[in-house]
């Protein structure tokens, strides 16, 4: 590795990085991310923090996974890499899909397919929804729904059922057929109204009116995450998932789970959609899977999806997608090392123990200080609404939010920040100790924050 004068001075200069303006990136260059253990990350300049967003919402069994990381090295000793297009497979393909249809099971999940990561997931799911209909003789059922603000990934696919313009504003036109709803937030809304049964039973009306306004026997999936992450940690209420499968089976919708995040323990629940006492028909696997220790994901399929799949008998039903990476052996073998790791412990137990400490000790800030609007999240899914002027609720600035990123770094933590809000998704692993690091970071941050306006 080139040493540390090499990597400032080069910083930014030749590659662009995801989710920013490149020029604005080259003149604040990031951060250098050197090293990482436990819970902790260690910068190019030797200082140490605990990493409160987890990698990507990924990084659930924290940086020292050593068993998953020998099953990587194992793995590359044995089979670097071989296709699973027709005619090959792998051991660890097979052993992880059987894996994946049991931890399902109640779900009904009977499927799966492989893929290289969340964006892909997701442009998975789209596609098989759409072949769904058309091996089922309903070829007019193309349209997506889903909600304002929520995050489906990258690609084009995903980018046009995303709920936020700056994913997509630079990129249109965008798939065609896909229409957005608004999603029940008691804090912000449009609606004139913070209680949280009127926004439910409104947001589903809104739904439901959709549905009939495009046409029932146009719309082939809804597809939502079981609580928002990147649109700014949205948990809904308790009735709209039930509301929104009832609408979707009386319309026959598919309802697809974004389940890239809330996946496997992050939400205090192994899935976010058992949150809500939802089977949905198809979901998006991702990120925790292998704790970000290499790039893979899966989609998983339902026995109703199966079905129309396997009883067809004509090349429509043929599915020609994938990816040279589909079933990656090695990201096989670090997935199943994952699962072992991952039900090995009562992850999602300790996502709500610690998730509550931490937005309780966020909540009593909030009491002292005149900036946080809203703490808000479930589990290890956690998000602060930073503002300006309390009542008025008006967003925070840039220059705010960067005073509170590079104060709670000082401080010994690593937030991300978008927009006027505070996002963080710290490993499932992470102990009371460090939890009380966090509440403290950002106790500091806001209380320098308060000194400068």
């Amino acid at each position: 590795m080139r040493d540390n004068n090499f990597l400032t001075a080069h910083n930014a200069r030749h590659a662009f990085h995801p989710m920013g303006h490149p020029a604005d990136i080259e003149a604040n260059p990031p951060r250098i991310i050197a090293g990482g253990s436990g819970v902790r990350v260690t910068d190019a300049e030797g200082n140490q923090v605990v990493d409160a967003v987890g990698g990507l919402w990924n990084v659930n069994l924290g940086y020292s996974c050593d068993t998953v990381k020998k099953a990587i090295t194992d793995q590359l000793g044995e089979l670097p890499y071989y296709s699973s297009f027709k005619g090959t497979t792998t051991p660890g393909l097979i052993e992880l899909s059987q894996r994946l249809t049991e931890i399902l099971e109640p779900e009904d999940m009977k499927r799966a397919f492989f893929t290289s990561g969340g964006s892909d997931s997701v442009e998975t799911a789209l596609r098989l929804a759409r072949q769904y209909w058309k091996i089922q003789g309903q070829r007019d059922r193309f349209k997506f729904l889903s909600f304002k603000k929520g995050y489906h990934g990258t690609h084009f696919g995903g980018a046009s059922v995303n709920g936020g313009d700056r994913f997509r504003r630079g990129y249109e036109p965008m798939l065609p057929g896909c229409y957005h709803v608004a999603h029940p937030w008691a804090y912000r809304n449009n609606f004139g109204t913070a209680d949280e049964e009127e926004l439910t039973a409104i947001c589903l009306k809104l739904i439901e009116e959709e549905i009939k306004f495009q046409g029932p026997e146009t719309v082939a999936a809804f597809i939502a995450e079981p609580v928002l992450g990147a649109g700014g940690v949205l948990v809904p209420p308790k009735a709209l998932w039930p509301g929104l499968r009832k609408i979707c089976d009386q319309y026959g919708v598919l309802l697809i789970a974004d389940e890239v995040v809330t996946g496997f323990g992050r939400t205090g629940a192994w899935f976010g959609s058992r949150l809500w006492d939802v089977k949905p028909d198809i979901m998006c696997l991702a990120k925790a899977i292998t704790s970000g220790y290499f790039p893979f994901g899966a989609v998983m399929l339902n026995s109703r999806i199966e079905q129309a799949f396997m009883e067809n008998d004509d090349d429509l039903g043929g599915i020609y997608h994938g990816y040279t990476y589909s079933g990656h052996p090695v990201g096989c073998a670090a997935a199943l090392a994952t699962l072992d790791a991952t039900f090995a412990q009562d992850l999602p137990g300790n996502s709500r123990d610690q998730g509550d400490f931490i937005r309780a000790g966020l909540r009593t800030l909030a009491q002292e200080v005149t900036t946080i609007g809203e703490v808000r999240g479930v589990g290890l899914m956690i998000a602060i609404d930073v503002v300006s002027d309390l009542e008025a609720k008006t967003p925070a600035d840039a220059a705010m939010m960067k005073v509170l990123d590079e104060t709670a770094y000082e401080n010994g933590i690593l937030i991300r920040v978008s927009g006027n809000n505070i996002i963080m998704s710290p490993p499932l692993v992470i102990s009371r100790d460090d939890s009380q690091v966090i509440v403290d970071a950002l106790s500091a941050a806001f209380r320098q924050l308060e000194t400068t306006r």
